[in-house]
């Protein structure tokens, strides 16, 4: 084959797959998709709980325009940030401590307060051994605590700015059994409610964190464990969950999805969504004390990236 003839058919061949290679992801840059996103480490099992009331909000905002409905998830906020920003995303569902990371990061907007089993606003307790000699956050200092992780507001953001607030150091530990030195207080992730409850029991840290609904909940605080600790102190209450929408929506979709949502529990129709979704109740106006409650989230983050992060 003569060389003038290969470069020719190479670049006809070039010239045909460029707009397959260019091609959107169905759905992608489509104004008429409404995107739902999520941080997960699951997404199988999220895309169940997130797909029903997408769907029932989708079929009920024709009237501006949208007619389907797709998921995308995101490995963490970094990622989903970066999403929000591209317009990629359009609503998203997380807590109170994630939705401020996202709002700082890309400009995301909080359009609904999200009642989940009947709650919708928590607070932060920390806890120790009643027959531990530690009174107050100050006997914390030379001890250890057990949180749940990065991404928990309540297990790890809200209590750790209490500590900074006491005028305590922290520092992370390699395991239960490390120890900080005598000036901080170590902080250990114990991954799970039940977990964090099991190694105060047994001693083999000296406080947790948990949020005042999983201290109630016997699947994670069992009564015999709660029995023998001891509060030390609680934070102020701050939102359970948010509705965040990305910069640049649509008016006109941003009014029309707030509304489906907040009609939503008031339609039977909605009734098994609304469950699946998280155990979701209702979706409420951020009022005055949800506002209050975002800021002291906001205030908490900034403070634990600057002293710990």
């Amino acid at each position: 084959m003569r060389p003038w003839f290969v470069r020719v058919l190479l670049l006809v061949l070039a010239s045909l797959a460029l707009p397959l290679s260019a091609a959107p992801v169905p759905g992608e840059d489509d104004p008429h998709v409404l995107v739902l996103g999520r941080i997960s480490d699951d997404p199988k099992a999220h895309y169940a709980q997130l797909k029903p009331l997408l769907d029932y909000v989708v079929a009920h905002m024709t009237e501006v325009g949208i007619t389907g409905g797709r998921i995308l998830m995101a490995r963490d906020a970094r990622q989903m940030s970066s999403y929000l920003r591209r317009s990629r995303v359009d609503w998203v569902t997380e807590t109170a401590g994630t939705g401020t990371e996202l709002q700082r990061r890309s400009g995301a907007q909080p359009l609904l307060l999200t009642e989940r089993g009947g709650t919708s606003a928590y607070h932060t307790l920390l806890f120790t051994r009643a027959d531990s000699g530690i009174t107050s956050l100050a006997d914390l200092r030379g001890k250890s605590v057990a949180l749940q992780g990065v991404g928990s507001t309540s297990a790890y953001l809200m209590p750790a700015a209490m500590l900074i607030d006491a005028g305590l150091p922290l520092e992370i530990l390699l395991s239960p059994q490390d120890r900080p030195d005598a000036a901080s207080v170590g902080y250990v992730f114990a991954r799970s409610e039940l977990n964090i409850a099991a190694w105060v029991d047994k001693g083999m840290v000296d406080a947790g964190a948990l949020s005042n609904l999983d201290w109630q909940d016997p699947q994670r605080v069992p009564a015999a464990f709660r029995a023998n600790m001891r509060v030390l102190a609680q934070s102020p209450d701050f939102p359970r969950a948010l509705e965040m929408v990305r910069p640049g929506l649509d008016p006109r979709v941003r009014a029309r999805l707030r509304q489906v949502l907040l009609d939503a529990a008031q339609d039977p129709a909605a009734a098994v969504a609304m469950k699946r979704f998280f155990g979701t109740t209702r979706f409420l106006p951020l009022d005055s004390a949800a506002l209050q409650g975002l800021d002291r989230v906001r205030d908490a983050a900034a403070r634990v990236r600057e002293q710990i992060e």
